[in-house]
């Protein structure tokens, strides 16, 4: 039989060891006043002696203290961001019981303008904010003006690096880019040139700018007898991508399509009236009921997708270990690249 595990110290048992009270106890650790330095002294000994570690979460929520978290996602909410907004309510009612409660806010993203006015006017009764963010100076200035005001930032799904934003929640986007470019050159195999069309929702969204950077970087490089046409902008809006796609097939020598966005049903629809859906390479992002159905009939090739569970619950987890003073576990949080294709469907 294996022996047990040792119990952990708890702070009960420091303010024993220590001949104190709990309360004592409790503000000795904390640094905080109307304690005597002598009571400091016993404190810190019997921490020593009974190799004590706080539990942040645990005490504050001893203390009945309560963090309200604002989730800012887009106004114009695609299959991936209703997800999101499913999986960020599930994270909340997870959390519940730590004391966290989860506000969530929607707003126009693709406008700096309306994004950055939404965080300035942000109410202070919140703690944190997770936020699908364009790189704007304007946003930038709002986020570092709710971290200098004391309320946590991360970003969401699109970062903003060079603000004071805690932690970015997502995927390494240039590296999705470059694997929907490998991707592509490999199934077009044998072809020996044509043009690759790409649609993005907004370069202006850091997310779809790195994708396209990646993404370029491997065609020219190691399938230069492509041709990457310039991005077309469909704000991830189905009907624009809809018209942006029948523009790009009018073109006979088209061999690729890239949705670096969401709006694929538009996609879907102008490639299956044109009759080229099985001739035209199509690489998308995001695994959704849409794109799996596409993919079993052969419209899509291939999807990236990022895990939105995955990533609502770092991104709450990030921000209350930010609030109560926990370790935040790089491993736990990094947020992986997954492909799938027809054959590999969950």
């Amino acid at each position: 039989m294996h022996e047990a595990e040792p119990r952990r110290a708890t702070l009960e048992d420091v303010a024993r060891e220590a001949g104190v009270s709990l309360a004592t106890a409790d503000r000795a650790l904390n640094d905080r006043p109307g304690v005597r330095t002598a009571t400091r002294a016993r404190v810190a000994a019997a921490v020593a002696r009974l190799g004590y570690r706080a539990n942040p979460a645990a005490a504050q929520l001893a203390r009945n203290r309560r963090f309200r978290f604002v989730f800012i996602l887009p106004a114009n909410t695609n299959s991936f961001m209703a997800n999101l907004e499913a999986q960020i309510h599930d994270a909340g009612d997870a959390l519940g019981l730590q004391g966290v409660f989860i506000d969530v806010r929607h707003v126009d993203v693709f406008d700096p303008v309306a994004l950055a006015s939404a965080l300035e006017t942000l109410p202070t009764h919140y703690d944190g904010a997770a936020v699908v963010a364009v790189d704007h100076p304007r946003v930038r200035a709002a986020i570092d003006d709710l971290v200098a005001r004391g309320t946590q930032v991360v970003t969401l799904v699109s970062d903003a690096p060079t603000s004071q934003r805690a932690h970015y929640v997502g995927i390494d986007n240039p590296a999705a880019g470059r694997t929907a470019g490998a991707l592509m050159g490999r199934f077009l195999g044998g072809a020996t040139r044509g043009r690759i069309g790409v649609i993005a929702g907004s370069l202006a969204l850091r997310d779809h700018a790195e994708r396209y950077f990646g993404f370029n970087q491997v065609l020219s490089a190691e399938y230069s007898r492509f041709t990457v046409l310039p991005v077309l902008e469909g704000r991830d809006d189905p009907a624009r991508n809809a018209a942006h796609a029948q523009a790009l097939l009018a073109m006979p020598d088209l061999v690729g399509l890239y949705n670096i966005g969401a709006g694929n049903e538009g996609i879907a629809n102008a490639l299956v009236a044109s009759g080229r859906a099985r001739d035209v390479v199509w690489i998308a992002h995001e695994l959704s009921a849409e794109t799996r159905r596409l993919l079993c009939c052969d419209v899509v090739d291939g999807v990236i997708d990022q895990n939105a569970g995955h990533e609502a619950r770092s991104a709450a987890r990030v921000l209350l270990a930010r609030c109560t003073g926990a370790a935040i576990h790089p491993d736990q949080e990094r947020i992986r690249i997954d492909i799938f294709l027809r054959d590999n469907l969950p």
